[in-house]
């Protein structure tokens, strides 16, 4: 299996100094993982190269025969005015530096400089070229409307234009390096999305997966790092970590908002220096794979408390992924009903059930706390007990039982959840009724059964009343 290239795009060292190429290209694997590299140590064939590959960064030797650097960074400003050109010179001089700068260098390095201040450098320019240009995808995807690649979400059951706009951002980053924050409720699909990432990414890797809820110290590295044989007690054989496995492929941890202190400085040290040691070993091995995160937890309030380390919630939050809930996206309910029928149906060897009207009108008047997950096990217990031809309610009213939905504070509520907060005539008794009946039946729409449940009254009680308000009237 050939390595992924590292970055996506192109990084062209420029030096009539072949020892320096050699030197400064192992420097750059070696503490950096890059591997897209490409060398020239003649100054008149850059702009060729530049036109015929893709190059997002140069780093641009300033003193060289036939063109200098200097007039490089003016032909390549002009030119390709989005790849980031990075100044090594073989002097320190202050004037030319800031020349170079104002020229529109990213950054200037003196050649007799630590290897690792330039190496770091480097590090920030690909950053930075990789987050501006998944920003020009981004427009151009959210400017076109469409998705390049939606056999990629096929796993995800919607037609909202939410969830659209999260798929149009999740192609936009996928090619990326940066980390992934999935955030959202449990049971929104959180490793869906991991996967579809996954699969957009095009790594040649595998996709790990890891539930770090409830990993202790020991376990998280042991688990994440491996170990050598000897390590501890009980280690007779070297096994290696779901870092080492995920190698070239997407390493996903999961509930990482249970992650402690401790754990979490061992990963943020992972994501700063793109190296680990297996439990036992003093040779370092480089992270050779994308993190992706996510969690049903608020982490800036976690990091607020001091429970979610600052650094690492940023570093992980390099691209953002927050999934709604299935109660803010009630139109997905009767296309994932339908979905679920038929794959319980299906699981169970029967035919697929024909499920009442009046069971859309149930489902979109409940909040769904487990959201999709929810959904699910609601309908393959369902399905389960179902024998003839028109699928029971009584499965869904007993899984709903008395948390029929109530009306969100938004919707007008002040802190304390009181409709009435603020207005500057109270409703009579008589009003409030007849405007929760109101509702309660077009919500229902027009199932007295129905609007009963959702009120809390029996059905004849609501009877009543729709007749007495009727007299009234």
């Amino acid at each position: 299996m050939s390595e992924t290239l590292y970055p996506a795009f192109g990084v062209l060292l420029v030096d009539d100094e072949p020892a320096w190429l050699r030197s400064m290209g192992i420097a750059l694997e070696r503490s950096a993982g890059i591997t897209n590299l490409v060398t020239c140590q003649e100054s008149r064939e850059v702009m060729g190269l530049l036109a015929a590959r893709e190059v997002g960064l140069v780093l641009l030797d300033l003193t060289m025969p036939h063109l200098s650097g200097e007039e490089l960074l003016a032909r390549i400003t002009e030119e390709h005015p989005e790849v980031a050109v990075i100044i090594i010179s073989g002097m320190n001089q202050l004037e030319t530096a800031v020349r170079c700068m104002q020229a529109g260098a990213f950054d200037y390095f003196v050649k007799t400089a630590e290897e690792d201040r330039i190496v770091e450098g480097v590090r920030r320019a690909i950053r930075m070229q990789e987050l501006q240009r998944e920003n020009r995808e981004m427009r151009r995807r959210f400017l076109s409307g469409r998705l390049d690649h939606p056999e990629a979400f096929a796993g995800i059951v919607t037609e909202d234009p939410g969830m659209r706009s999260v798929f149009q951002y999740i192609e936009a980053v996928a090619r990326g390096s940066q980390p992934v924050l999935i955030t959202g409720e449990s049971g929104t699909g959180k490793e869906l999305v991991a996967r579809a990432l996954h699969a957009l990414s095009r790594r040649k890797g595998l996709l790990v997966a890891v539930n770090v809820a409830g990993l202790d110290d020991t376990v998280f590295a042991d688990t994440l790092f491996g170990h050598v044989r000897g390590a501890y007690t009980g280690a007779g054989e070297a096994r290696s970590g779901m870092v080492e496995q995920a190698a070239e492929g997407t390493l996903f941890l999961d509930e990482i908002g249970d992650l402690s202190l401790h754990s979490q400085v061992k990963l943020l040290r992972l994501l700063q220096e793109g190296e680990f040691y297996p439990l036992g070993s003093d040779r370092p091995r480089r992270m050779r794979s994308r993190v992706v995160v996510a969690t049903h937890q608020d982490l800036a309030a976690a990091q607020g408390a001091g429970r979610f380390r600052n650094d690492l919630y940023y570093r992980l939050r390099a691209h953002h992924v927050h999934l709604p809930p299935l109660r803010e996206r009630r139109g997905d309910i009767p296309l994932l009903l339908d979905h679920f029928l038929e794959g319980a149906a299906r699981e169970f060897g029967k035919k697929k059930p024909t499920p009442p009207k009046e069971l859309a009108v149930l489902l979109a008047n409940y909040d769904f706390p487990g959201n999709v997950r929810e959904l699910k096990a609601m309908v393959y217990d369902a399905v389960s007990l179902h024998q003839g031809r028109i699928l029971s309610m009584e499965a869904f009213k007993r899984a709903i039982g008395e948390r029929a939905v109530e009306p969100p504070a938004e919707r007008g509520a002040d802190a304390a959840g009181n409709p009435f907060f603020g207005l500057e005539r109270l409703p009579t008794f008589t009003e409030v009724i007849d405007l929760l009946v109101l509702e309660a039946m077009r919500r229902a729409a027009g199932n007295q059964s129905l609007a009963a449940r959702l009120l809390g009254v029996s059905q004849p009680a609501l009877s009543k009343r729709l007749k007495g308000g009727r007299k009234e009237s």
